[in-house]
This record gives structure tokens, sequence and C-alpha cells, in this order.
């Protein structure tokens, strides 16, 4: 409990640094008091507890499978960090484990006992019911244990425990990429009391009903596609062409995840009825992307807004703070690029499974700044004697590494729009031949927007 403790303000810190933005819908939802059991969809691991964790008050216990607890020292930090084991068939079958399925059955009745007793002191616990983390925007099918287990702590007292349960849908708009964005989206709580007399008739049956309205709740809050196909179509067409199809002047993540299940409703309307429009949207969309990626472009890079002098003028502004910005910019990065480089070859080594990099980047994030930025004020000091000098350069430190960071996000945007620009002038054919492509592609997914919101 005490690692909990010390460990949560750090990473809240690191979450807001790793997340370029970090929204949750309903929020006071998430600081119901207990008892309450947080269902999640699993797509990233070790990511999806901590961001729950990190926003949610009270702390929060977690139950994970049991290969977690074989190595001493992950045992050690799991149990530290308020997790209970769970044992799985699938991994009796590959030697995982070396418990017999009725040693099985018994340890998880175990499991489920520390879960009651938790319940009864009023805590949170937090079970992902998929059983397996794959980063894709599917829900797999769930598994009936947090029905079983939500079930069986109120039949302890008769139904009258006041347990609920909070399904949630966590949305990742690019989980492999440092600085994107998440959506955590909480759905109505459920009263497990309601399923008292169902529960008294049939356990089972009460088990399925409830399992299938907690599918049924976090599936109206997520993106789920049904292929790869459908998902890279949608995903080129928020992530290329979104700010068009958004009509509110402030964007948020809300506006960006109800557009992608617009897109995905949109795409199955057109397989029925209009399969030659979507077609077409498809093999354009396709062809944009190759040119920009044989350009060496991106689609932002491309995008005027207002008029001529108007943009001129963000141009000469944009340049002046580069220019005025760039001797703290090299400061940051002087200071931080050792601690920022390091995450990202570890995790390039480590692992090919895309669900375990953000969380590897941010755990040995958090371990390579502390360690850097702790040893780099230490030679300071040592260096200077003083300790006024010695608390500037420690605050210094976050804040032009941070700012480093922006600078360089910034700077990339400048020179692929100069490229742009150059290559106007050197192959002026080619660049008005993909202005064109993209002017026809707006236009067809506005009038494919139109045709759609129609009909429906």
């Amino acid at each position: 409990m005490l690692f909990y403790t010390v460990m949560k303000p750090l990473v809240q810190v690191a979450l807001r640094v790793f997340f370029r933005k970090l929204e949750i819908r309903h929020r006071e939802r998430l600081q119901l008091p207990g008892p309450l059991l947080i269902c999640s969809n699993h797509p990233n691991t070790l990511m999806d507890p901590l961001i729950a964790a990190a926003s949610r008050r009270q702390s929060v216990a977690f139950l994970a499978k049991s290969t977690f607890f074989k190595n001493p020292i992950s045992r050690a930090i799991m149990e530290s960090g308020n997790s209970i084991p769970i044992y799985r068939r699938q991994d009796l079958d590959t030697g995982a484990e070396t418990l017999t399925p009725a040693q099985l059955e018994a340890q998880n009745e175990k499991a489920f006992g520390r879960c009651y007793d938790y319940f009864d002191r009023g805590g949170t616990i937090m079970i992902f019911p998929e059983g397996t983390s794959v980063s894709e925007r599917r829900l797999r099918p769930l598994k009936t244990g947090a029905a079983r287990i939500a079930l069986g702590a109120e039949a302890r007292h008769d139904f009258r425990l006041g347990l609920r349960i909070m399904p949630l849908g966590i949305n990742y708009f690019d989980p492999q990429r440092f600085r994107s964005d998440v959506f955590v989206n909480m759905a109505e709580p459920i009263t497990v009391a309601d399923y008292a007399d169902q529960y008294r008739q049939d356990p089972e049956a009460a088990a399925d009903a409830l399992t299938e309205e907690i599918r049924h709740r976090m599936e109206q809050r997520l993106v789920i596609t049904r292929t790869d196909e459908e998902d890279e179509l949608v995903t080129q067409v928020e992530r290329t062409f979104g700010q068009h199809l958004i009509q509110d002047d402030e964007e948020t993540l809300y506006d960006n995840f109800q557009l992608s299940r617009t897109l995905l409703r949109a795409v199955r309307y057109f397989e029925q009825h209009d399969a030659g429009r979507l077609g077409d949207v498809r093999e354009r969309l396709h062809s944009y992307h190759q040119e920009l990626h044989r350009l060496r472009l991106t689609d932002d890079a491309l995008e005027t807004r207002g008029p001529a002098g108007a943009r001129r003028n963000r141009a000469l502004e944009a340049g002046l703070r580069l220019t005025l910005g760039a001797p703290v910019y090299l400061y940051g990065l002087i200071n931080s690029y050792i601690p920022y480089k390091i995450p990202s070859v570890i995790a390039q080594r480590a692992t090919k499974d895309v669900e375990f990099v953000s969380p590897i980047l941010l755990v040995t994030g958090m371990l390579t700044f502390t360690l850097f930025y702790l040893g780099q004020t230490a030679l300071v000091h040592y260096l200077t004697d003083s300790w006024l000098w010695t608390l500037l350069y420690f605050i210094s430190l976050p804040l032009t590494g941070f700012y480093a960071l922006s600078y360089a996000g910034n700077l990339a945007e400048r020179l692929r729009r100069l490229r742009a620009l150059r290559l106007f002038r050197q192959e002026r054919p080619v660049m008005e031949s993909l202005l064109r492509q993209r002017t026809e592609l707006i236009r067809l997914l506005r009038e494919a927007r139109a045709a759609y919101l129609a009909k429906v």
C-alpha cells in the first residue's frame, strides 16, 4: 500500500507528460464511493490500470493474471500495487503454471474471497473481463468472472451490500505513439442488487445476464471495428480529414470519438446501399496517402486557413517564436535528450507486441528522467557549491525539457510546410495534382456525410 501511495502522484505526472490529452467523460462517475467494481476493455496492458488508478481518488485494487506473480520481483511490485492474482485455464494448458484444475479452482476461490473482503470494507476493484490485452479497436468476448464476483459479494450480504459495477471504455487514438491522445468514456453504473431475484433462481443465468449488460454498456463507450481493413479506412479518414467533418469550433476527444463511431456506421451503411461510392473514397484515399508518403509530406503541411495575408503573418510569428525559442530548446535538449531517448531504445529491443510499447516507454521514462535529473542536479551542486543555483537548475529541467518537446513538434511542422512550399516551386504540376486529389477527397467525404445523415 505504501508503494501505491508513493507511486500514484509520480504516475499522475508521468501520464500528463506521456499523453498529449487525457479526457474523461463523466469524470464524476469515477469518483463514486465504494464498494465499486470497475470493468474495462484492455487494449494497452499496464497503461489501462494506471489511467484508472491515477484518475480515481480512492485506491484501486486490480485482478491480474497469475503469471505476473511468478517472478519474485514482479510479484512484490504487483502485491504492493494492490493486485490480486487470478488463475486462468489457458495458463495451465501452456505450462505456465503447475497447478492442477482443482488447485486452480481453489486458488481462484481464495482470490474471490479477498475480493469479497475488499468490498466489505467499501473498496474498489478493477477487472478486465476480456481476460487478455490486445491492441485492437475490438471488444473480445467477456468472461463471466466479474459478474460472478459481484453477485457472490452481494449474496454474502443478502444483496444489501450496495455494490455497483462501473463499465468504462478506454479509447486510444494512437497507442504506440508518445504524446498521443486517450479518451476514457464512463458508463452509467450497474446496481448488482437488481439481479437478486434472478440469482436466487439461477446463479449461472444471472451471471450471464449481468455479463451481457456489462458488455452492452462497454460497447456503447468504445470505437469497435470489425476488420483491420475497416479500421485502416476509418483511421485514415479521421486523422486526415477529421477537422473537415467535425462541426464544433472547439474540438474535443469526445467529438473525435463520436466522429469515429459515425464513420463506422456510415461505412457499414454504404457497404449495403452504395458500395461504389465507398470503393471510390477508399481508392482515392489510398492513392492520396501513397503520394504524401512518396513526397515525405503530411496532410497538415497542405492545410491553408484564412486569407493569404493572415497566413503570412502566422508563418512570420511561427518563425519568430522558433528563432527566439532556439536557445531554450537547445538547453532543454542537452539536458533531456539521453533520458528521453533511452526508453524508446529499450521498448524497441524489449518487445514486438504493440500493446506493451506504451507501458515500457512510461515506466522506463519515469526511471530515466528521475535518475538523470537527480544525478545532473547533484553534479551542478558539486560544481557550484550553491543551493540557489542547484534549485534553479533543478526547476529548469522539467520546464525546459517539456518546452524542447513542444518546440521539436512545432519545428517539424514548420519544416514540412517549408518542404511543401519548395516542392511547389520545383515540382508545381505534381503538387497541384496532389491538391486536386485532396480537394476532391474532401468534397466526396462531405457529400457522403450529407447523404448518410439524410438517410438516418
